[in-house]
């Protein structure tokens, strides 16, 4: 059936539509994949850009990513960075190796941190509250973190033996603002299945995700392309997300990054800048009801720039991820470099402050 409503469509059908801001579908958006060029689908995804953003503007944020602990039980097979519970070389950070990295951050001109380890069976709740806490007690409102993924929220609340709902209220009431997209990779059960079984199911990914929102937390959307996985699971993945958008409002971005496959167990070939940019594109398009796309300068270095010229808005300045690193990212700290080339693409760069403090001064 796909296929023969596929064989109907035509550029012209599609493109249409998007200039009367009419919604395509999963159909249009696999038509497009398959028969649009790069250059066809990043006009039409510069044209879903100006519905939210002027031409030329763009924003930008410095950020750390804190992997707080690299202990972790999930075993994802594209995974270069955990270490099994009792295996050497497996740590938990203090509240003071927590603090250095912050206080580093501010030095470069960061105001937002964010917390990435993984699923640890000897770090209680408790563990997180009290580090939280004791953040927003020391920084107040000068730094901004996302706290945890939803995959490690999903564990915490499972670990506690507490409903998603109770534990999204702990850290809330610990000065909790953020809980982030993080560990959704690819949203399909088959995917799941294949590298990351001892993860969450889809739905209880949005049902965590949902118990976020409905605590009046804020939250993201993240995708990772680039492993084995089919068009269709994609596309599955932007239409769950789209879905989930429409129910309740409450993703702030959406940000795409393409799989680093270097010492990690599933290994393979990474994909090219150039598939990126694509699928970066057809996410504009396709995800209609999310204002702020963002691209990967951790994944794509100084590349994922190109990416503003394909819908995307917004981009991150990182100074450190042990995670992808582990599996071959590199970072530059040379930001007035990468600043510079948004330029010269034709994009003004403006800094944009997530810490409240930072934001009104």
């Amino acid at each position: 059936m796909a296929l023969a409503v596929e064989t109907r469509l035509t550029l012209a059908e599609i493109s249409a539509k998007i200039d009367e801001g009419t919604r395509i579908d999963v159909d249009e958006a696999r038509w497009l994949w398959l028969n649009a060029s790069a250059e066809e689908l990043q006009q039409l995804a510069y044209k879903v850009r100006a519905r939210f953003h002027a031409p030329g503007e763009c924003t930008y944020m410095v950020m750390r990513i804190i992997n707080y602990t690299n202990v972790c039980v999930a075993q994802c097979d594209y995974c270069a960075f955990y270490k099994l519970p009792g295996q050497a070389g497996g740590y938990v950070m203090s509240h003071d190796d927590v603090f250095a990295k912050i206080d580093e951050l501010i030095a470069l001109g960061g105001d937002l941190a964010a917390f990435n380890g993984g699923f640890n069976p000897a770090l209680p709740l408790s563990y997180y509250c009290d580090l939280f806490a004791a953040i927003r007690a020391r920084y107040g409102d000068s730094v901004e973190f996302y706290a945890l993924t939803i995959a490690e929220f999903m564990y915490l609340a499972d670990h506690a033996k507490i409903s998603n709902a109770e534990a999204a209220q702990r850290l809330k009431a610990a000065g909790v603002r953020w809980i982030t997209g993080g560990g959704s990779e690819i949203l399909t059960e088959d995917f799941r299945s294949r590298h990351s079984k001892f993860k969450y199911t889809v739905t209880e990914y949005f049902e965590a995700q949902r118990a976020i929102v409905e605590a009046g937390l804020k939250t993201t959307a993240t995708m990772v392309i680039g492993f084995d996985e089919t068009l269709d699971e994609r596309l599955e993945h932007l239409d769950r997300t789209r879905q989930f958008q429409d129910e309740t409002g409450g993703l702030a971005s959406f940000l795409c990054w393409t799989f680093k496959p270097y010492f990690t167990q599933i290994g393979g070939i990474e994909i090219t800048t150039a598939e990126y940019l694509k699928h970066l594109a057809l996410c504009r398009i396709f995800l209609d009801n999310i204002p702020r796309i963002r691209t990967s300068v951790l994944t794509q270095n100084q590349q994922a720039l190109e990416g503003l010229k394909y819908g995307a808005d917004d981009f991150d300045l990182p100074i450190e991820d042990e995670v992808t690193q582990k599996a071959g990212a590199t970072i530059s700290l040379d930001f007035e470099r990468i600043l510079s080339y948004a330029r010269e693409l034709g994009f003004e760069p403006t800094y944009r402050h997530v810490a409240l403090a930072a934001a009104k001064a």
